[in-house]
């Protein structure tokens, strides 16, 4: 008995904190100075691991232009690993014998093992006491356990320059070795040791917040790859607030997490609110690729659904910056979500690689993205038919590709270019060839100045609803819509103007300031009771 729990301290997760419940005021778990010591050195060395393996090609061409590559450099390469693994085994005896000895931890894993041999509803109640490493968290729900609701299983085509050949053979190793070190790190910097040793204790923090005070629900879902997925559920659905029957599954940008993220938002505006980290963002596992991202979020809207009761059709989704990657695709596969809000995001990741990298790399960039971090937000989003609201902030500097000393181009925001190709899918008679001049002229505006384009070309907003209203009652309201159909050009521009006017809302900011709550609202449909007016 001895010999197990003495067993069960070594192997056992890093403890935080105790959360506040029935049981007394919440606290910060104290370690005692063995315990902490060895940990200290446990962490370091799997920081500096993790760093290491991030900067490779670099750390590799040191070692080779210093000579380590040789007989005696790899003898010298191998006493230090030998070292750095005897200082670990140490670091990990000290800190487990530590543990042994603080009481605290020991009520802790007794808590622990009991919930993972039967997680129970009394022993889950008593785990959610404690915030430790999510690792040891025992899975909640698994994809596929109640049944699969039907959705479309929707798969954007692979563009013709990824097709496998002989001559992209080179240029296909080089692009998987560029994604699988730097790459894909540069993308989601949220999934690196890095980002998750500098904000840990601020997740933390937060997430004690979220549960106490909001009285959130942490949960670990088990994806179709067999990634876990740490998720937290605020239930508002009894608060008397109708916003609080609609369920907010929230995106997260690429480095940011529910505990800090967008999902503060709709928490706000008193909606019920899932939010989700990222494969490999804190307690989630795996990595950030595309497939990856698709099955955790498919997991989170099964979790809805098939454990928490909401219907498809009460749930909207809502994401930040990259995360449109993911809310565009729950949108393509679940056609009945009841509507989307995307604030700051771009139409392709493309562009936005091609505009950091140098050009002479630009047919490279353009090959190793399609083939491996193929984010094509826009063609995405235009395959889901109900009601969409993006969010541009017109001091975004991290989705536009133009800047000089006086700041961002808002002409170059990539966000303008998903409205574009959103109602190009939508309104294909009315934003065509013809418009695209004003629209983007429109977009390059602010507000002020997009005022004396709106009464230059004289827009009667109302009469521009009647005739959507009418188009509908004889017609359906299908997308593509063929409204537009024998319009002269300058009603299609005014038609252009009302539509940019009413999918497209302006916030100004820079990129990672948090979202008021005042812009998260249901985006615009012809059939809404409240009509927003521009003027």
């Amino acid at each position: 008995m001895v010999l197990e729990k003495m067993l069960a301290c070594f192997r056992g997760p890093k403890l935080r904190r105790q959360l506040t419940s029935d049981e007394g005021p919440g606290k910060v778990y104290q370690a005692n100075l063995v315990e902490a010591t060895g940990d200290k050195f446990i962490s370091v060395i799997r920081f500096c691991m993790s760093f290491t393996y991030w900067t490779s090609p670099v750390v590799l061409t040191v070692l080779y232009r210093r000579g380590y590559f040789s007989s005696e450099g790899l003898i010298s390469i191998g006493k230090f690993a030998f070292s750095i693994s005897v200082i670990y085994t140490v670091a990990y005896i000290t800190r487990g014998f530590g543990r042994y000895s603080n009481a605290d931890y020991l009520t802790f894993l007794s808590v622990l093992s009991a919930a993972q041999k039967s997680l129970t509803q009394q022993n889950k109640k008593m785990l959610a006491r404690y915030d430790f490493e999510f690792w040891a968290w025992p899975v909640d729900w698994r994809m596929g356990e109640n049944g699969e609701v039907k959705k479309i299983h929707q798969q954007i085509s692979k563009p013709k320059l990824t097709e496998f050949n002989i001559s992209n053979l080179p240029q296909r190793i080089l692009g998987y070795l560029a994604v699988h070190t730097f790459g894909r790190r540069m993308l989601y910097p949220g999934a690196t040791a890095l980002i998750n040793s500098l904000v840990g204790p601020v997740l933390s923090q937060n997430r004690a917040s979220l549960i106490e005070e909001k009285q959130g629900k942490r949960a670990k879902l088990l994806s179709a790859d067999g990634n876990e997925i740490d998720v937290l559920f605020v239930d508002r659905r009894h608060s008397g607030n109708p916003s609080g029957k609609t369920l907010v599954v929230c995106c997260e940008g690429n480095a940011g997490f529910y505990e800090i993220g967008c999902t503060v938002t709709p928490l706000e505006g008193g909606y019920s609110v899932l939010g989700w980290n990222h494969p490999g963002f804190s307690g989630s596992t795996g990595i950030p690729l595309p497939s990856q991202e698709q099955n955790a979020v498919d997991a989170v809207m099964q979790y809805a659904i098939n454990s928490l009761g909401f219907t498809p059709d009460n749930i909207a989704g809502f994401a930040w910056s990259i995360g449109g990657y993911t809310a565009s695709w729950v949108a393509m596969n679940y056609p009945d979500l009841k509507y989307i809000v995307i604030d700051a995001t771009f139409d392709d990741i493309v562009p936005l690689a091609q505009a950091r990298m140098p050009e002479y790399f630009e047919n490279f960039v353009e090959f190793t993205v399609r083939s491996y971090l193929n984010l094509d937000i826009a063609e995405q989003l235009i395959r889901y038919s109900g009601p969409v609201l993006l969010i541009r902030r017109t001091r975004d500097e991290m989705i536009t590709t133009k800047s000089d000393p006086t700041g961002v181009k808002l002409y170059s925001n990539r966000g303008n270019y998903l409205l574009i190709k959103l109602l190009q899918h939508r309104y294909p008679c009315i934003v065509d060839d013809s418009t695209l001049t004003v629209l983007a002229d429109w977009l390059a505006r602010l507000k002020s100045q997009q005022e004396d384009l709106w009464q230059t070309h004289e827009v009667d907003e109302d009469e521009c609803l009647a005739k959507i209203r009418s188009y509908i009652r004889s017609n359906s309201d299908t997308f593509p819509c063929n409204i537009g159909e024998g319009y002269s050009e300058e009603e299609k521009k005014k038609m252009t103007l009302y539509l940019a006017s009413r999918y497209m809302v302006d916030f100004d900011s820079t990129h990672c300031n948090p979202l008021p709550a005042s812009f998260f609202k249901t985006p615009w449909t012809p059939d809404s009771e409240d009509q927003p007016k521009f003027l």
